[in-house]
């Protein structure tokens, strides 16, 4: 079996409310027992993140949180955090909590949500596309340190058609448009590997299911939360795949988690 080596399973959530959804993430968190969860939208402020109680299930945390929405999280099972920043470089005035980076286990990890981008064309698809500047230049930084790196969470991106049920309804969305899906392929063209693609080429995978007109029954989803892996992670990766059934429990997000298992 596989006895001569340990493996790091690593995980994304938008849990959206980290309050709300705390019984749910206590209870995904309990079930699979990841090494390693970036969180998006806690949509709470600093001071209310659920601190103690992701202590108690034997975790412990760095968080960026910030009112009424947005905030990420990066939490570690057995490994020790070591906070690198909680902003995306490239935009002083920028003060939407959507970045957090750490060091775990020898591991540079980005946990991000960006921007929607909606209505667009405006100024918040302005916005989501600068983001998407940004992040590349400092993706781009990130590899030039030849480490192994791991870009996740909530990208808000649909990268291609096969990643959503009746593309043509999305034409227009900030999550489909050509600007979008194209910054996306910069992303991977310099030298990152779409964890899920890469081990799963031909699958309908979604990770988003609307509130609305049962989509999740009828699987009418989105595939928007990735894992994006250097080099160095993409040879170490084993496994990846979404906790789809997550999504069906009650009172939960609208998200599924989403997770990878590589070599240790």
């Amino acid at each position: 079996m596989f006895a001569n080596f340990h493996t790091m399973k690593i995980a994304t959530y938008n849990v959206n409310s980290v309050n709300a959804r705390l019984p749910i993430l206590l209870r995904w968190l309990g079930e699979t027992q990841p090494d390693v969860v970036c969180l998006q939208e806690l949509k709470a402020v600093q001071e209310n993140f659920p601190i103690q109680a992701i202590n108690d299930i034997g975790y412990n945390a760095i968080w960026q949180g910030q009112k009424s929405w947005n905030g990420v999280a990066i939490l570690s099972k057995g490994y020790e955090v070591q906070e690198v920043r909680r902003a995306l470089p490239g935009d002083d005035e920028d003060e939407q909590s959507r970045y957090i980076e750490a060091i775990v286990n020898g591991i540079t990890i980005g946990g991000l949500y960006l921007p929607n981008g909606n209505p667009a064309p405006g100024p918040k698809f302005d916005y989501k596309l600068g983001w998407m500047k940004r992040l590349h230049a400092h993706a781009e930084q990130l590899l030039k340190e030849d480490k192994p790196v791991i870009l996740t969470g909530d990208y808000n991106v649909i990268p291609e058609g096969q990643d959503v049920y009746k593309p043509e309804r999305w034409v227009d969305d900030a999550l489909f448009r050509p600007e979008t899906r194209e910054a996306f392929q910069q992303l991977l063209a310099l030298g990152y590997t779409d964890a899920i693609r890469k081990l799963h080429p031909k699958d309908t995978i979604y990770t988003y299911w609307d509130y609305f007109r049962n989509a999740y029954g009828r699987n009418a989803g989105l595939r928007i939360d990735h894992f994006l892996l250097s080099k160095q992670v993409g040879e170490r990766l084993l496994a990846a795949g979404v906790d789809k059934e997550v999504r069906g429990w009650e009172k939960t997000s609208d998200h599924a988690p989403v997770w990878i298992e590589i070599k240790d």
